[in-house]
């Protein structure tokens, strides 16, 4: 047994802690009776670098779909192009508004206590707004994560790595060849460059990039040939980090195709959540899982976890004890 695992085995024994623990064997459980898990990950998981386990997770075959915000999409790829030059501020909560106007003069966005150098967003748009251009001359419509997809496979971008590649959760990702979606791309950096560029005109119109409901067909697509009831394995897994539209997008599948196509299909076949945010009421980042069950995206019997902490703690944990590290 792992060290990691051994340590939660032997102390993970209440609350959210025993939680955690019994949704990493459930996991484990679920990946070993051959079903497939889709990930989304809201929040700042990639800044976070969460990359450096989740690769692994990918390469190993324990995560076969991701669904994203379009921030976590592209900060993988920040990270991995400039990881050297971000910033740490240890003290950020202490930071005052003219602080944080002189990190915006430098050109430093900070995300809690990590600053991004705005140079490497505009290093990478330039090779964005190429692929873009190409597209919409050939008449070619892709997802977000198809364009950064191409120039990572491209190798142009080798000699600027500051990180060890093996700790790209984008590059695993495309290694590995599953599919990510980033449903409302146009609430990131690299959404805006998009948009900015078709309304000065260098980029002659929007419609290289496929919508978000064209990515929900894809979604379901991929549910409909991946749920396992032909091949007598688990329905698909979802492990969700975080709330909003990450999560929802993507778990909106099952009772579309059930509701809105009418055809017959299992509901997922696994649930778990990490989240800070807590049960409230209307609020769909704390609502608990038995309330998906009215829904039509699980069943009664569908192992599920609400696991109320923080996901840059809990997550690495949870991916260790799975990796058996």
């Amino acid at each position: 047994m792992g060290r990691v695992r051994e340590f939660m085995e032997h102390h993970y024994r209440h609350f959210n802690a025993r939680e955690t623990v019994d949704a990493s064997r459930a996991y484990e459980a679920h990946i070993d009776a051959g079903g497939k898990m889709l990930m989304t990950l809201a929040g700042a998981m990639s800044t976070a670098q969460l990359g450096v386990i989740l690769a692994r997770m990918i390469r190993e075959g324990k995560v076969h779909a991701i669904c994203c915000t379009g921030a976590n999409l592209e900060e993988d790829v920040f990270n991995l192009l400039a990881n050297k030059e971000y910033e740490i501020i240890q003290d950020w909560r202490a930071l005052s508004a003219a602080d944080e106007k002189a990190l915006y003069d430098r050109g430093m966005n900070r995300v809690t206590d990590t600053c991004i150098p705005e140079d490497v967003m505009r290093h990478l748009e330039r090779r964005l707004i190429e692929r873009w251009k190409a597209a919409c001359v050939k008449g070619e419509r892709r997802i977000p994560s198809e364009f950064l997809f191409e120039i990572l496979g491209s190798g142009e971008l080798v000699e600027h790595y500051q990180i060890d590649p093996k700790n790209s959760w984008m590059l695993a990702a495309h290694e590995k060849k599953i599919p990510v979606w980033s449903p409302g791309w146009e609430d990131s950096t690299t959404g805006n460059m998009f948009a900015a560029n078709v309304l000065q005109g260098v980029i002659p119109h929007h419609q290289c990039v496929k919508s978000g409901t064209e990515q929900f067909e894809q979604v379901i697509r991929w549910y409909l040939e991946n749920n396992g009831e032909k091949d007598g394995q688990p329905s698909v897994g979802f492990f969700q980090i975080g709330g909003g539209i990450a999560g929802d997008f993507a778990i909106c599948a099952v009772p579309s195709i059930i509701q809105d196509m009418q055809r017959d299909v299992p509901f997922w076949g696994y649930f778990a959540q990490i989240t800070d945010a807590a049960t409230s009421y209307g609020g769909y980042s704390g609502a608990p899982p038995n309330e998906k069950i009215t829904w039509g995206k699980l069943d009664v019997d569908t192992p599920r976890f609400f696991i109320n902490s923080d996901a840059s703690i809990v997550a690495p944990l949870m991916f260790a004890y799975v990796l058996n590290d």
